[in-house]
């Protein structure tokens, strides 16, 4: 006759919690892999609406095809280069390292430039994107993974965005970005065209966010530039 196993044995407890941590593992391991082309999928999505909405556009109602007319990447000079455009979104740091820069060109004239930093807590990004003239701001999109609710994360609101909407990044020929002023854009300052109010308790991801427009952005001079010439 068998020898019966004593269930109430440490062995038989450990054997135990070791095959159904395997086969739980085993499981979510299938599960994350089933779900993997829909989380790709809704990411790049998100990417798009993004866009859309920076384009001033509701994604809701405007399709990222139908207002974008073409991806582009560039090399450090501004021209077009090979890559995929939106596998450089995944890892964005990395494309610029590589010197390899991406851009969306909408049908009307309008560019959008993805821009990456670090706020108080984490990392922030955005969507910038400027007129046909290279200079004003058409729209913004920002957004970050760990800012304080009330304070730096209002840089993700829609009535902190809006407020980028109409300002310049060029003074003449001299590149000079957006700057978020603590304090406050002042009407009667001489460079209120480049700045916009700093989020209130928020210096640190205000700080962050000018540095990001200003570095982002500034990866794309010889872009800007060669195009804006002739606008």
């Amino acid at each position: 006759m068998a020898k019966k196993f004593n269930v109430d044995s440490n062995v038989y407890i450990i054997l135990y919690s070791v095959v159904m941590v395997v086969v739980v593992a085993a499981l979510l391991a299938v599960v994350s892999l089933s779900l993997q082309g829909r989380q790709n999928d809704n990411a790049l999505n998100e990417k798009k609406q993004q866009i859309v909405t920076a384009l001033g556009e509701d994604p809701l109602t405007t399709d990222y095809d139908s207002i974008v007319a073409e991806a582009v990447m560039l090399d450090a000079s501004g021209n077009p280069t090979e890559g995929d455009v939106f596998a450089a979104l995944q890892d964005l740091k990395g494309s610029i390292a590589a010197g390899k820069f991406p851009v969306f060109k909408a049908k009307n004239g309008c560019v959008v430039i993805p821009v990456y930093g670090a706020g108080l807590w984490d990392a922030i990004w955005g969507y910038v994107a400027l007129e046909p003239d290279m200079n004003t701001v058409k729209g913004i999109v920002l957004d970050h993974k760990g800012e304080t609710p009330g304070l730096g994360a209002e840089i993700a609101t829609p009535a902190h965005q809006a407020k980028y909407v109409g300002k310049t990044v060029f003074e003449g020929d001299d590149f000079v970005s957006i700057t978020l002023k603590k304090g406050g854009a002042n009407p009667a300052d001489a460079n209120y065209a480049h700045e916009v109010d700093a989020i209130t308790g928020g210096t640190k991801t205000s700080d962050g966010v000018t540095e990001m427009i200003r570095s982002g952005l500034g990866n794309y001079l010889p872009y800007l530039k060669a195009n804006k010439s002739n606008n």
